[in-house]
């Protein structure tokens, strides 16, 4: 099933804002299994001032944040979060690798998979590409219901 979301259903699932909002738009979403997102990675970014100004490159912890900002939407779909008590909080990222460096003008795209779900936690697997290529990839685990 294709499902677009586009930026403004994305921001009424998720708190960030600029510049910290690092989703542009969901390609792909079945509830509780899987999610395809996109970010359009530009030299606006405000990040890019500091690493490095030389040689623009996307700092990992950022692609990993908007991997798990993917995450969210798909737990945001999947879940009714307002009856658990509003947001998503990381719980832990494991097995993370970064294989190749993001730079201005690439488009990361985002697939993330469910491994477990459960009443306050779930598991998720991703996956970051550009051009079909693996640039990273990591395990996480959120807890569902913290406060608003």
């Amino acid at each position: 099933m294709v499902k677009l979301i586009d930026i403004n259903r994305i921001m009424q699932h998720l708190p960030h804002r600029y510049p910290f909002l690092l989703v542009d738009r969901i390609l792909d979403i079945v509830p509780g299994e899987r999610i395809t997102g996109l970010k359009n990675v530009t030299i606006n970014e405000p990040f890019f001032q500091g690493h490095f100004p030389e040689m623009p490159i996307m700092p990992g912890v950022l692609i990993v944040e908007a991997m798990a900002q993917v995450g969210g939407v798909l737990i945001a779909e999947t879940v009714d979060l307002k009856t658990l008590g509003g947001l998503i909080y990381f719980m832990s990222i494991d097995k993370v690798r970064f294989r190749k460096p993001v730079q201005p003008g690439d488009q990361l795209i985002f697939e993330l998979e469910v491994l477990k779900i459960r009443s306050k936690a779930v598991k998720m697997a991703g996956r970051a590409t550009v051009d079909d290529t693996l640039v990273a990839q990591g395990e996480f685990m959120a807890a569902l219901g913290g406060k608003e």
